[in-house]
């Protein structure tokens, strides 16, 4: 055999022995779960019975709307009773017009005094009177505030019974009903499903190669199916030894709630 032949032999024989690994071939799919990203078990700050649930399981929630109330007859009736002493000003005018008069009134003795035609006992009289104008006058805006407080007080406790969802989302349960006395046990199951969690086991040899921030693909599977971006959220520090795995998280956009949770995947990383 020629030496331009041998050599070209040679090479061809080197490079099957490569690594069968290209920038061209396609990335390895590993299974994943797609979960929500918050589950919350609303429950009640207070004891007592159930007046209403105003959400069933599978409708949409937003953050900071009521879900469900307790019975609160005597609470509501005495914060409207609350409101109403905070809100009444007729006695701060009444003392108002008072101190005025005692400080015209004073104006007046001490006009005679200074022409001696009444004595000075009749001036300390009236100052007298002036100071406990002015200081009923400071009593009764003293007790608007004091309305004002137990007002905002009463107000908390009637917030205590309405319950809001702290997510936006979905009612994955109803647990209680309308009558129903709660205590410690939740009312309403939530899940916030926009973001959305991938949970997904990659193996060992991986390690190091995902990193936080990285792009993946997400490919759900029937009757779903279809290709979204996801980023790494976390990547596990600690392997499991027995499998040979390390656990990976990414965040999945599901702006339009598209995707449900408790879907299986399968995801890659290509090509970041």
């Amino acid at each position: 055999m020629g030496r331009p032949l041998l050599l070209l032999v040679t090479g061809l024989l080197f490079i099957l022995c490569l690594p069968s690994v290209s920038f061209g071939a396609a990335a390895p799919e590993f299974d994943g779960l797609i979960e929500p990203y918050m589950t919350v078990k609303l429950g009640s700050s207070d004891k007592g019975v159930l007046e209403t649930v105003d959400v069933d399981r599978g409708d949409f929630v937003k953050k900071g709307q009521v879900v469900a109330t307790l019975q609160a007859g005597v609470e509501k009736a005495t914060e409207d009773l609350a409101r109403f002493r905070a809100q009444l000003d007729a006695t701060i005018e009444a003392k108002r017009v008072s101190l005025a008069f005692a400080e015209r009134s004073l104006q007046r003795f001490k006009d005679l005094y200074s022409r001696d035609i009444i004595s000075y006992k009749q001036v300390d009289e009236e100052e007298t009177k002036r100071l406990l104008a002015e200081k009923e006058l400071q009593e009764a805006l003293d007790n608007k505030r004091i309305a004002e407080l137990e007002f905002k007080r009463s107000n908390e406790v009637v917030n205590r019974i309405i319950i809001r969802s702290t997510v936006k989302g979905v009612v994955v349960e109803r647990l209680l009903s309308p009558g129903e006395y709660v205590q410690d046990q939740p009312i309403l199951k939530l899940a916030q499903i926009d973001p959305l969690y991938v949970e997904v086991v990659v193996p060992v040899a991986f390690f190091g190669s995902v990193k936080v921030g990285m792009r993946a693909m997400v490919k759900p599977e029937p009757p779903v199916g279809g290709e979204y971006t996801a980023r790494v959220k976390i990547v596990d520090r600690v392997i499991d030894a027995a499998s040979g795995t390390f656990g990976v998280r990414l965040e999945l956009p599901n702006p339009n709630y598209k995707l449900p949770a408790g879907l299986k995947c399968k995801v890659s990383f290509p090509n970041n």
